[in-house]
């Protein structure tokens, strides 16, 4: 498995309560850059559209930015941070569209890596933290980056 990019600020600002693993609908320019290392995820999350009355609709991926792999060479109206849809089970779907509807649940991508050939992107159901939160997770590291030089 190789991980392509990582939200290394979701961890801090949020607290991961669970972990999914979806497909992505990508074009074939965004794969290539994608390989390549070319993914931004800071500042992105997971949506669900507008979908009928008595069924959610679809997850989308928005504010992720992935850049063309050759600019020179990309469509005129090719757009970096486009909505990308996600491949997930209707159940899934299902369970995640409940709770992101209840109060201070997000959907936040955490990273996006390979597997048996496939692009994926692992996101987890999360609380936003309180800056009292963010002080002692900061505290928690300062504590344990100590302990570790005393047993070198």
């Amino acid at each position: 498995m190789q991980i392509y990019s990582e939200n290394k600020k979701a961890t801090f600002d949020y607290e991961i309560l669970e972990k999914y693993e979806a497909g992505l609908v990508l074009q074939g320019q965004e794969v290539k850059s994608i390989k390549g290392g070319h993914i931004n995820l800071s500042g992105s999350y997971v949506i669900f559209s507008a979908g009928h009355k008595a069924a959610p609709g679809e997850p989308y991926l928005i504010g992720a930015k992935v850049p063309a792999y050759q600019p020179k060479n990309a469509p005129a109206d090719y757009n970096p941070e486009r909505l990308r849809k996600l491949l997930l089970n209707k159940k899934e779907i299902d369970y995640l569209a409940g709770k992101v509807h209840e109060r201070g649940f997000s959907l936040i991508p955490l990273k996006v890596y390979e597997q048996n050939g496939r692009i994926k992107l692992e996101f987890g159901l999360a609380k936003g933290k309180k800056k009292f939160d963010k002080k002692e997770t900061i505290k928690k590291r300062d504590v344990e980056r100590e302990i570790r030089r005393e047993f070198k």
